[in-house]
């Protein structure tokens, strides 16, 4: 009676599970010599169970030259065609950045008037063309700098202006009130003047000598009646005229 066939799945159970581990783990080690031996061929085997225990076969070769030599074969020969063909791209890169530099360094000559002999006339004509669109450009920009450069010094000058005015109208300030100043200091000198005076009237001033009344036309001793011919009889007041 035959075995029956076995469903690859976990098994859930765990003491079975551990069974079942360590005889397929025999009969896997039992294969791995047996395959050694017959077929002559150097056979690494390495086993882990759940809880981290290491089982391991290997041909009379030791374990260490047969990983060393599974690292070389599988990870040396990629990284050198990686290199290989990394170098390869790098060569050729560096090719066409050399042939540019060499046609802009030529294309520079040429514009500076130097080894022209090896251009056509197609060549010549177009690199006339070329020359006559970079001093329009040149031009062209030139005038724009000095347009921006004359506007800029134009809005200075405004600035300058506007400020000049800003300190025309302050000193005009400045000096109207310093001349307000100076009269209200002038004033109020005076003011201080005249306090210092009046105290000083009855020491200081004297009075003029004058009669005791005022007298009102005439001094006697100066004025006589004239006499008016036909006006002898009439009597006048003495000390008014007629």
């Amino acid at each position: 009676m035959g075995r029956g066939r076995v469903e690859l799945k976990r098994i859930e159970n765990k003491i079975n599970r551990q069974v079942t581990f360590a005889k397929r783990r025999n009969g896997l080690l039992k294969k791995a010599y047996e395959l050694s031996v017959l077929c002559d061929a150097e056979v690494a085997l390495i086993v882990f169970s759940t809880r981290g225990k290491l089982y391991e076969f290997c041909s009379p070769a030791s374990m260490t030259k047969t990983l060393e030599k599974y690292q070389n074969s599988n990870y040396s020969a990629p990284e050198t065609n990686t290199i290989s063909r990394e170098t390869l791209s790098s060569q050729q890169e560096y090719l066409k950045l050399k042939s540019r530099v060499e046609a802009l360094q030529r294309s520079q000559r040429n514009l500076l008037g130097e080894d022209l002999g090896p251009l056509s006339s197609k060549d010549l004509d177009q690199l006339e063309r070329q020359l006559d669109v970079s001093l329009k450009q040149i031009r062209s920009t030139r005038t724009q700098c000095m347009l921006d450069q004359l506007s800029d010094l134009q809005r200075k000058e405004q600035m300058l202006c506007e400020a000049n005015k800003s300190m025309r109208r302050r000193l005009e300030e400045s000096s109207i009130a310093n001349q307000q100043q100076m009269w209200e200091h002038n004033v109020q000198a005076a003011r201080y003047a005249r306090q210092q005076v009046q105290p000083l009237g009855d020491g200081f001033f004297h009075p003029l000598d004058c009669e005791p009344t005022l007298q009102i036309g005439y001094h006697q001793e100066h004025i006589t009646v004239a006499e008016v011919p036909g006006t002898s009889d009439r009597t006048y007041m003495e000390g008014w005229l007629p």
